[in-house]
Formats: structure tokens, sequence, C-alpha cells
């Protein structure tokens, strides 16, 4: 069980900095469907950096700095261009994805080397302790940084003026411009931030769950963290316990593939998405989304 936990824990790190990046996005009322591709293009970034540098810390900066490139791309179109956000996130998914693998190929041809990785927090002595040890010091400070995130992100909502104007703009743009906030701006901001740390969050496939890159090695969690901010319904520990929550049904489905049972290979790749479906048509009609989420917005007369 013990195992089991760790594993989950580990899992959910990329998931919870992901989630929380378009919790971020969706509370300034947008929809970006390519945080997948964010995530990808933050694995690739980081993975190429730490290889180039010899330095994971390196990488990760690389991979917060690739989100922001992307997310800045999302806002030029969705924010300025008042293109359609789906439309729009669905380009960035697709460019990710042959960007990246075609990144790949042509610096590595299909046989990256292994890059250095971040390991535990702590080892030794604190990594030995029962229980306390293997949930918290065992793990890599990707998730110490999503935990550290989820209060800073739960109160600044709450609590800021920054994060209550955020709130504004996602709740109804037009009597937040009244009141003399800049939609625009406040909407680019989100997305930088939450594009980076989507970004970080592919870093930690890359150098913290494997020392490689594959093409599409996202396999979808970008679409995950976008449910797991519908099941935690727009708040940062709804979301911290959802990515929990997805986290143990993939440590779950390698546990129990591993243990050889007669189901075939393939439903086990299913099992996280398919328990995601559940999860969505379980939760969509309970939760309450941002007033103005996905509704672009401009100024009467501009």
């Amino acid at each position: 069980m013990e195992a089991l936990i760790e594993a989950a824990l580990r899992l959910a790190a990329p998931l919870l900095l992901a989630a929380l990046g378009e919790l971020v996005i969706e509370r300034a009322g947008l929809i970006d469907i390519g945080i997948e591709g964010t995530m990808l293009t933050g694995a690739f970034a980081g993975f190429v950096v730490a290889v180039a540098s010899g330095s994971a810390l390196a990488g990760v900066a690389a991979a917060a700095c690739a989100g922001v490139a992307v997310g800045g791309l999302f806002a030029a179109f969705t924010v300025l261009g008042r293109v359609d956000q789906i439309v729009v996130g669905t380009a960035v998914n697709l460019l990710a994805l042959g960007a990246t693998g075609a990144g790949s190929r042509a610096l590595y041809g299909g046989a990256p080397p292994s890059a250095p990785t971040l390991g535990p927090v702590a080892q030794g002595l604190l990594g030995e302790l029962p229980w306390l040890g293997a949930l918290l010091f065992s793990q890599t400070a990707f998730l110490h940084v999503g935990l550290l995130l989820t209060l800073a992100i739960g109160f600044g909502l709450a609590r800021t003026l920054p994060g209550l104007r955020l709130r504004a703009v996602g709740e109804s743009a037009r009597a937040a411009d009244a009141e003399g906030v800049s939609v625009p701006a406040v909407r680019i901001l989100a997305v930088l931030i939450g594009s980076s740390l989507a970004g970080v969050g592919g870093a930690a496939l890359s150098l913290a769950q494997s020392d490689s890159f594959t093409e599409g090695m996202t396999a979808g969690r970008g679409f995950i963290a976008l449910a797991i901010v519908i099941f935690g319904r727009w708040s940062s520990l709804g979301v911290l316990l959802a990515s929990l929550f997805f986290g143990f049904v993939s440590a779950l489905q390698f546990r129990l593939q591993a243990r050889g049972s007669g189901i075939p290979y393939p439903v086990f790749l299913m099992f996280p998405y398919l328990v995601t479906l559940a999860v969505l048509a379980l939760a969509t009609g309970r939760a309450r989304a941002p007033a103005d989420l996905g509704r672009p917005y401009a100024r009467e007369g501009a």
C-alpha cells in the first residue's frame, strides 16, 4: 500500500502542475485545450536544455520559458485576435506534436540520450522514515512545488487584489472592464502564468518520471488536467484532490498490469481515460464554471 501511494503522488505531480495552470487560465475566462501541447513542448524543451547543459534545473527553467512562449501564441490569437479558443487550442496541440517530434528526430536521430534528472528532495535518513519518508521526502521537488502552489493560488484568488480582479474578469469581463480592470492584460497574464506551470508539468515527465523524451510522451495528460479542473470545481484544493485521485488511478493501473492479470493490455491503457470520461459525466452537471468562460471579449465600438 505504501508503494502504491508513493507512486500515486509521483504520477500526480505533473497533473497537478498542469491543472493548476489551467485553473488560473479558466478563472480568467479562457479555455486552453492546448494545455496538452504546452506540456509536450515543456517536456521537449526541458529535455533538450538539460542534455545540452547537464543541468536538470536549467531544463526546468527552459520548460517554463517554453510554456510561456506557447501561452503567448495562444493569447495572441484568442485574447488579441479573438479567434475561437477551441480552434486555437487544437492547433497548438497539433503544432506541438509535430514540432517536438520533428525536433527530436533532427537532434537525436530517433535515439535521444539520457538527461540529468531531479531526484528526491531528501535522501538518507529522511527518505527512509516509515510512511512519511516515502510519501514526502522521497518525492521530487515537482510535487512539493505543486503543493505550495496549491496554497498560494488558493490564497491569491480568494484574498488578493490581483486574484479578485482575475476572478472578476472570468465571471463578467464587461463588468470588470467597467470598473477599470484591463481585461486583455489580465487574461494574457493568466495565460502566461498558467502555461508556464503546464510547461514545468511537462518537464516533470522528461526530467523526473523519465530521463528521456519520446514523441507524444504526455499521452493525454493535458486533457486529463482539463478534466481535473472541472472535477475540482475550479478551486485549488479541489484540483489538488482530483490530481491525487487521477494519480492513484494511474498507479493502480500499473500495479494491476504488473500482477499479470488476464485483462488485455489495451484495457489498462484505456483505464485512466475511461475514468476521466466517467468523472466528467458525473461532475459536469454539478460544477459551476466561471460565467464568462470561453467567451471572447471586446469593448463596445472596439
